[in-house]
């Protein structure tokens, strides 16, 4: 017994000391006016598809860095670089996610100076990326259609910490049982304020409006 309450108090400090600098690292991105957005999603919902939708509506207007986070191969960080931006892979091993350590690592080889928009597209999990802050301005997920619309359901901690919910793959609704509206309103019963977009990484459709509110956050900060 004396060992699981041991167990659980350095997992206690561990999660303390990664709060900890995420804050510091957060502080200072303000600072510097650099927005770094948090991206989260299973394997598959198209995270890369939406970074690179995201920088070719965005490369005009604002000097964007990704940082690319996989277990292993640069399959997503050559996609990425491809698109004349400044990329860096992340090999995290047998870590399932990001945390503040490692995001630091990954800032600390871009100019962030020079960078008005650095987005993290962390590892495909709906789980383990959700419980560790990153130092991140902004979290948004991607939710794809084929996932099915009962994520929210079995998943509530990552609707819960994101402050945007990216529909994506909207071009297989009719192939699918996936119910927009409720999984609208599962989500919005999680949390209130978060902000819903309906998009296809493979028409465009709703990619607009994505772009429209993370530049608008970007230029808030």
């Amino acid at each position: 017994m004396s060992e699981e309450i041991k167990l659980i108090e350095v997992k206690e400090d561990i999660l303390a000391d990664n709060t900890k600098l995420a804050k510091q690292l957060r502080d200072k991105l303000r600072k510097e006016k650099t927005f770094l957005l948090n991206l989260m999603a299973s394997p598959g919902a198209g995270k890369t598809s939406l970074v690179i939708q995201t920088i070719r509506n965005l490369k005009e207007k604002l000097r964007i860095g990704v940082m690319e986070a996989d277990i292993d191969s640069m399959v997503d960080a050559e996609k990425v670089a491809q698109e004349g931006i400044e990329s860096i892979h992340i090999l995290t091993g047998v870590f399932c996610h990001m945390d503040a350590t490692m995001v630091k690592s990954g800032l600390d080889a871009m100019d962030t100076d020079s960078l008005d928009l650095v987005i993290l597209e962390n590892v495909g999990n709906l789980v383990c990326p959700a419980e560790f802050e990153t130092g991140a301005i902004k979290n948004a997920m991607i939710l794809s259609v084929p996932e099915g619309d009962d994520k929210p359901l079995k998943y509530p901690l990552m609707f819960s910490v994101c402050h945007a919910l990216v529909i994506n793959k909207v071009d297989y609704l009719s192939l699918s049982n996936f119910d927009v509206k409720k999984c609208r309103e599962r989500v919005l019963k999680i949390n209130p304020d978060i902000k819903i977009f309906e998009v296809s990484c493979q028409t465009g459709e709703g990619i607009d409006q994505w772009v429209d509110w993370l530049h608008e956050e970007v230029k808030s900060i």
